[in-house]
């Protein structure tokens, strides 16, 4: 059984316009006729309480509500405080509340604004585009236009105030209507996000499809819509292209019309029956019925109800024509209900396939294509993880989960390089069904993924192929396997991920062969050198040094790998022994001062921080130190004079780079937001994720200074005076920053979860022991956390 972390609430089972394209009252389904017109406070209450019990029992970090209707602005302000006012009482305090209303705006004025920012309530709008193309549908029952209202309600959200509560904008597709036409008609009104709907539709009551338009307008439309939004930058996430890009990705899709993810969504109407997903109303009359009720069965008992189930088995539940589709992992088959004909039921691919094999396949081959390289499939992390890292720690555990969906993520970006590239593709991919651990270790290197994401956005002068010959060789060097492999020879040397650097001399390419205890170089033009596994370094062998560290961390001191120049300052070259003999000890002793004196941040730093790049004195003498993005289990650091100060740059980039995995796979903020914050530790202001970064990085700021502070406890003199100063500073600036943050309006749910955890850690929260009694149970988060979808209830 899937738990159930969607929930449609109908307030009001009535509407104030005629839309002829509205599934709950244009379909086969008439359940709405005999369903009270409010919801009333008795079933309010026992939603409420039911939820509750659910997120209690399953341990649910977040959960999204969406206030729908009919028209929910028809309930009245009192009806809706009420309902989110007992849904946030009835949730746990560890459980966040995502509440959303979707209205058509024609009723949305200043006072349910205002009502709706108290709340928290994101507000959702639907629009078809201009006047033309709104009003072919969206119309009062005597035939006015409800296109001027919408466009005065879009403005209201708009200003400065309510901004922060605007969710975005709903279009239904009619193939009628100019694609760019409404396009720009909806990112006039500067949405912070657009998704566009399919008609609801079924085999039995197929959709319009005008003759003239060919065999699959609605792909058609769609792709048109989609090459006007490349061409305009992506100026806004539109759900629908951004889910079909994440599958073709291999991630999961943001909607419940595309990809293969167990769908976790019920509705609750106003009698407070349970029903399925809204969209079903289009199949047949009855189709979304359970036979369930809220004062009678509990959540559990509807998502073990056999028309849910059906819609949780992925692959499994799809029709034979479908799961032998090559793009089934991206449509996953369609909207359930799209499905729908009479004699086969459900067991049908879309009535929409042809539109969504062109839309698919099109993206894929044009924008994004992939070869899968099979990733290893990890639970993510949990509820009580995501608390440890937000109060700024990480257990080993912990910080081992992010790493697996790092490689899983690495593994996919190298697929999408690796189509085409011929041998050295083959030669990976066979390696890693025989030898799948020494794939892993030469895919977790940081400097293999910057290398990946590089091709992918164009690639640089040298930047070529050659990099998957490279990481092939290591692989099967690693796996002790006899491999051959013509690998390319880059500033007279050939490159070995996590191994090493051969100096060639020359130029062209270089055989490689590989045995079990070691392996030859050849270059164009050059002898033949041989290489044992055991043999140290001398002039033309580099081997990647590695620091013994106590407590069984090896940090390896990148100095060899071309691609570790993704840093923000200059790198290194190749340590002396002098240096790398002053490397070592100042490791050892700033990792005895973490451990002793930041013991919440050791075991995720040895867990998680594989790699130190040597980077060159900052002018002056100025300590520097910096992560690279796309580079996960790297830090960057300049040698500072003290292991003190060494300890505190290893606690402070090493959050940097925590907090970018995280982000990798959840949306903690509304990217669209394009404004700047100011940040109180600089004098320019931040965008939203820079103010995010800078603040959790600063949290271990915090902890090193007072920890500081603790061993000039009682004691006198400037040492201990700078102590204060700077652990008073530093908390001050954080606290102000988690304000500003939290005061944004652009978080998501988890978003305000993860940052009011950031302030708990800041005034003293543990974030430890989360590997033991009850937390430990908590359901994976989704990775990535998908948006409700209430528009296709």
């Amino acid at each position: 059984m899937v738990p159930l972390t969607q929930l449609v609430l109908k307030v009001h089972s009535r509407c104030d316009l005629a839309c002829d394209h509205c599934y709950v009252y244009e379909h086969a389904d008439t359940s709405w006729r005999g369903r009270p017109r409010v919801i009333g406070q008795r079933v309010l209450e026992r939603a409420a309480q039911r939820l509750g019990e659910h997120a209690r029992a399953h341990r649910l970090p977040a959960v999204h509500v969406a206030l729908h209707g009919g028209e929910p602005l028809l309930a009245g302000p009192a009806v809706l405080r009420r309902a989110a006012e007992l849904l946030r009482a009835e949730l746990p305090a560890d459980c966040a509340l995502d509440l959303r209303i979707h209205t058509n705006g024609v009723r949305l004025d200043r006072a349910f604004c205002e009502l709706f920012a108290e709340l928290g309530i994101k507000v959702g709008l639907s629009l078809d585009g201009d006047r033309a193309a709104n009003d072919r549908h969206r119309r009062f029952a005597d035939g006015r236009s409800s296109h001027p209202a919408v466009l005065r309600a879009a403005a209201l959200l708009n200003t400065d105030e309510f901004r922060p509560i605007f969710a975005g904008l709903l279009c239904t597709i009619d193939v009628r209507n100019d694609p760019v036409a409404v396009l720009d008609a909806l990112l006039a009104l500067d949405p912070p996000r657009i998704d566009f709907l399919l008609p609801h539709a079924t085999w039995d009551t197929p959709p319009l499809r005008p003759a003239e338009l060919g065999p699959t307008p609605y792909g058609d439309w769609l792709l048109t819509a989609h090459q006007h939004w490349l061409a305009r930058g992506r100026p806004v996430p539109v759900r629908s292209f951004d889910s079909v890009h994440r599958t073709l990705r291999g991630q999961s899709g943001l909607t419940e019309s595309l990809g293969l993810e167990p769908v976790d969504l019920v509705v609750i109407e106003t009698d407070g029956s349970f029903e399925q997903a809204d969209s079903l109303k289009t199949a047949y009359d009855g189709a979304p019925a359970t036979g369930f009720d809220l004062f009678t069965n509990s959540l559990d008992e509807v998502a073990r109800h056999p028309g849910m189930m059906a819609r949780q088995q992925g692959l499994a539940g799809l029709s034979a024509q479908c799961r032998a589709c090559p793009v089934v992992r991206s449509c996953g088959g369609g909207l359930y209900a799209h499905r729908w004909r009479t004699g086969s039921g459900f067991d049908n691919p879309s009535v929409f396939c042809g539109d969504l094999m062109r839309l698919i396949t099109t993206i894929r081959d044009r924008v994004a294509p992939a070869v899968p390289l099979a990733a290893q499939q990890h639970g993510g992390l949990t509820g009580a993880q995501l608390d440890q890292l937000a109060r700024g720690h990480g257990d080993g555990a912990t910080v081992r989960a992010l790493a697996a969906e790092q490689l899983d993520l690495t593994r996919r970006l190298l697929a999408a390089v690796g189509r085409g590239a011929g041998q050295a593709w083959e030669l990976l991919t066979e390696l890693d069904a025989a030898a799948p651990a020494a794939v892993d270790a030469v895919l977790a290197h940081p400097y293999v993924r910057a290398w990946a994401v590089r091709r992918l956005r164009g690639g640089e002068p040298g930047d070529d192929l050659g990099g998957l010959a490279e990481i092939a060789a290591a692989a099967g060097l690693r796996a002790g396997r006899p491999v051959e492999v013509t690998v390319p020879v880059r500033g007279g040397a050939v490159q070995l991920p996590t191994l090493g650097r051969v100096l060639v001399g020359g130029a062209g390419p270089a055989v490689l062969r590989g045995g079990p205890d070691g392996f030859t170089v050849r270059a164009a033009g050059g002898g033949e050198q041989r290489i044992a596994f055991d043999q140290a370094g001398g002039e033309r062998w580099l081997p990647v040094r590695r620091v013994e560290l106590p407590g069984g961390w090896t940090l390896a001191l990148e100095d060899t790998d071309p691609q570790r120049d993704s840093h923000e300052y200059p790198v290194e070259q190749r340590l002396t022994a002098a240096a790398l003999g002053d490397w070592t000890g100042a490791l050892r002793e700033a990792w005895e001062l973490i451990q002793r004196d930041l013991p919440d941040y050791a075991p995720g730093l040895a867990a998680g921080l594989s790699t130190l790049t040597p980077l060159r004195p900052g002018p002056g003498g100025r300590d520097l130190s910096s992560v690279a993005r796309q580079a996960f289990g790297a830090v960057g650091i300049a040698r500072p004079a003290t292991a003190p100060t060494l300890a505190l740059l290893l606690v402070h980039e090493f959050q940097h780079v925590k907090l970018g995995a995280v982000l990798d796979f959840r949306d903690l903020f509304d990217p669209s937001d394009r404004r700047l914050f100011e940040a109180p530790w600089r004098p320019d202001p931040r965008p939203l994720e820079g103010l995010l970064q800078g603040t959790y990085a600063h949290l271990a700021v915090c902890a090193y200074w007072d920890s500081r502070v603790r061993a000039y406890d009682g004691v006198a003199g400037e040492p201990a005076e700078q102590a204060r100063e700077q652990a008073a500073r530093w908390r001050a600036d954080t606290e102000r920053a988690v304000g500003t943050l939290l005061a944004s309006g652009s978080l998501t749910a988890l978003g305000e979860r993860f940052v009011h955890g950031v302030g708990a850690g800041l005034a003293g929260g543990t974030g430890t022991g989360a590997e033991s009694g009850p937390a430990a149970a908590v359901a994976p988060l989704p990775v990535p956390a998908a948006p409700l979808a209430p528009v296709e209830a």
